[in-house]
């Protein structure tokens, strides 16, 4: 049976804050600081207990190899040489899944398969060196090519950046769905991450009906306050929209197009007079996971952060009392991946697919997500300083720390 199922990034050993992702405010605030690996790794696992506990079907991806030896040969230089070059090899950036791929259901493709494309993360150096493991990870954990189809990442002159500018609406998640592309032209002194023209190549290759397929353009106002996503400004889930009032460049005529498409929709924006723009990308109110629960419910996780925020949270009490389509509000603690610019949202990737139908060693039970938090907890570095990213002790510990996990859940194909 088809099901909506979210793959976490476990969060990996050298987590840190370099500030490497131009456009992230959060990213470039905390960069310099000391970070924590472990309670990072330990709260995006405490995230996955969270929905595991609400009756959600949870899955996971493993930390990419860091510090990525290939980039350093790429980069050709040797460990600590760049400071910046040395952290892109360094980067955790894979733990945000919601990057790593555009994900198409198989009620959505022409050959009714479950269709991924790899994100090919053009934009920034740390995230570049990404997709090869990508696509190795996801063709090992949806390899039955009867079910599931992954690509390699479209061609490097077209900035992709996966799920996080992509969204699908549906009656049902098993149901046929509407498929809404977002892109980006201008974002004033940041950078536009995802080019139309990579949308509609992933489109074309997952074989979607033109006619349930919309592309639309983010607000360019969006990306220079710092939304470098639309999951940023905008989440979507089964018929319902939850969105920023200045989430894009051309609103009516967005709402309009989705109701056309499926007009059972239900359309949440949140007005710029009672939540700015800057209100939304300090909280990360719309980078949240937007889910139905086992009842029909719908529920908003959101980080601690939008729940606490004065302006953010008052308006969520507000929805709540008004009766629309999402009826709780559940906040999580996801503090170490928020500082480094990625909420709830970011650490998932969204698949919909049979469970039975994908490689059971990436699906969590509360008995694995126990046995990965005794491992995090007794090798995951509790901290660390900028300065340590060029350390060939911290090198080893990090490299052995993911060799352990990958024993322990018997995914040594991916060493």
């Amino acid at each position: 049976m088809l099901t909506e199922i979210n793959f976490d990034g476990i969060i990996g050993p050298s987590h840190n804050y370099a500030g490497l992702s131009l456009g992230n405010l959060a990213s470039a605030g905390h960069a310099g600081q000391v970070s924590y690996p472990r309670a990072a790794a330990l709260q995006g696992l405490a995230k996955m207990r969270h929905n595991l506990a609400l009756g959600l079907v949870q899955g996971f991806l493993l930390p990419l190899p860091r510090p990525s030896l290939r980039a350093f040969g790429e980069f050709a230089i040797y460990p600590g040489q760049d400071p910046g070059l040395t952290a892109a090899a360094w980067s955790a950036s894979s733990m945000w899944t919601a990057n790593a791929a555009t994900v198409s259901p198989a009620p959505d493709t022409k050959d009714a398969r479950c269709h991924i494309s790899a994100a090919n993360l053009v934009t920034m150096p740390h995230r570049a060196q990404e997709w090869p493991d990508t696509v190795k990870q996801l063709r090992l954990a949806f390899s039955d090519t009867r079910y599931f189809r992954v690509h390699d990442a479209v061609p490097p002159s077209f900035g992709d950046e996966g799920a996080a500018n992509h969204m699908r609406m549906c009656a049902a998640h098993g149901a046929p769905g509407l498929e809404i592309f977002v892109y980006g032209k201008s974002g004033g002194a940041f950078p536009a991450r995802q080019h139309e023209q990579a949308s509609r190549i992933v489109a074309r290759r997952h074989g979607l009906d033109p006619a349930r397929t919309l592309f639309v353009e983010q607000n360019p106002e969006a990306i220079a306050a710092g939304a470098f996503h639309n999951d940023v400004v905008a989440v979507a889930n089964e018929r319902v929209l939850f969105a920023h009032e200045q989430a894009f460049a051309n609103p009516e005529g967005t709402y309009a197009a989705i109701r056309a498409a499926l007009p059972e929709a239900e359309i949440v924006i949140v007005p710029a007079d009672a939540v700015s723009l800057a209100d939304a990308i300090a909280s990360y109110l719309f980078n949240a996971q937007l889910v139905t629960l086992p009842g029909g419910e719908m529920a908003l996780v959101v980080p601690t952060e939008a729940a606490s925020h004065p302006r953010v949270g008052v308006w969520l009490e507000g929805m709540l009392a008004s009766n629309g389509p999402i009826r709780r509000v559940l906040p999580v603690d996801v503090r170490q991946s928020m500082a480094n610019g990625g909420g709830p949202a970011c650490l998932r990737l969204r698949v919909v697919a049979d469970p039975a139908d994908v490689d059971p060693r990436f699906l969590l039970s509360h008995a694995k997500a126990h046995k990965i938090e005794r491992i995090v907890a007794a090798r995951w570095p509790e901290s660390i300083e900028p300065l340590e990213l060029g350390s060939a002790a911290l090198m080893q510990r990090v490299l052995w720390a993911r060799n352990v996990l990958l024993q322990e859940l018997e995914l040594t194909d991916l060493v």
